[in-house]
């Protein structure tokens, strides 16, 4: 099993301007954040517009990816559905193709309790045996996960090995991290949180803004696991701008397709209802981006 740990961008989805996915722009983009030095991807994840896919879309999606990635660094396919079973399905698929780990979301429709989100999670996992990183976020999925229940799934089902953690709320990070010693790692899934993530004891960042800077995420979390808290801060201080932009923009897919595109990468349109960033939105970012590009020289 590949060590899940450090800052993973989670990709986009690239497509062309006929709405059409750029299988081979999602290639040429793992070979850049290959090239960038990155510690592993996510595919099929929220920011690759994984709602708005077909299955057979999400599966050629992974295909792709394992195929590309080539077993150089991990790779973590989304299998989330609304159902358990359909659920199932794409985490076997993505077991199949060659996936390193599967990122597993709730419900995000039907609000499930929490004794529910733990059978789903529970037979899922155990439909498989590749390692699950599960996911808590109750502003896409509606539904803020216990801590007990995390804790209680982990302790229970073996590979069950992380928690993607996106409540936003850095006790709970903690929490997790110290009480799941043992069983279950933390990664930051707040962009906005990456530091004091890493310093309460996450392990990784499911990275949105990574897509954009993967050195400076890279570098940020290889600081912290060096001791370099001053450098440490330097860098996310230059990358939380963005951050928070991202979290704070209802539009991260957009602002991440638009900046691979401006960076000269595959990008594209997103599928509707998603429309693209206003004049002022396009500004700001183009603001950030020259920023970070000043930084990095």
């Amino acid at each position: 099993m590949k060590k899940l740990e450090g800052a993973f961008p989670v990709l986009i989805t690239p497509m062309h301007q006929d709405g059409e996915v750029n299988y081979g722009g999602l290639k040429q983009n793992i070979e850049h954040f290959i090239n960038e030095g990155v510690a592993g991807i996510v595919v099929n994840g929220s920011t690759g517009e994984f709602v708005s896919l077909t299955k057979e879309e999400k599966f050629k999606a992974a295909e792709a990816a394992v195929e590309q990635v080539n077993e150089r660094i991990p790779l973590i396919v989304g299998t989330a559905a609304e159902t358990t079973k359909d659920a199932v399905e794409y985490t076997k698929h993505a077991e199949a193709a060659g996936a390193d780990a599967a990122l597993l979301i709730n419900s995000y429709y039907a609000h499930p309790k929490n004794h529910e989100i733990y059978e789903h999670f529970k037979t899922v996992a155990e439909s498989v045996s590749l390692p699950i990183m599960i996911y808590n976020n109750p502003f896409t999925s509606g539904v803020d996960i216990d801590t007990e229940t995390i804790l209680k799934v982990g302790r229970d089902v073996d590979n069950i090995t992380h928690i993607k953690e996106s409540s936003g709320e850095i006790r709970k990070v903690r929490d997790i991290t110290r009480q799941g010693n043992g069983f279950i790692k933390t990664f930051c899934g707040s962009d906005d949180l990456a530091l004091e993530s890493f310093l309460v004891g996450a392990t990784g960042w499911i990275s949105v803004a990574g897509n954009i800077a993967p050195r400076l995420a890279t570098d940020l979390f290889n600081c912290v696991q060096e001791g370099n808290i001053g450098r440490a801060w330097e860098l996310y201080d230059k990358l939380l701008p963005l951050c928070n932009y991202i979290e704070g923009s209802g539009k991260y897919v957009q602002i991440v397709k638009r900046a691979m595109d401006l960076q000269g990468l595959a990008g594209g349109p997103s599928r509707k209802p998603r429309l693209p960033l206003t004049d002022e939105e396009d500004a700001q970012l183009k603001e950030i981006l020259d920023s970070l590009l000043v930084t990095e020289k």
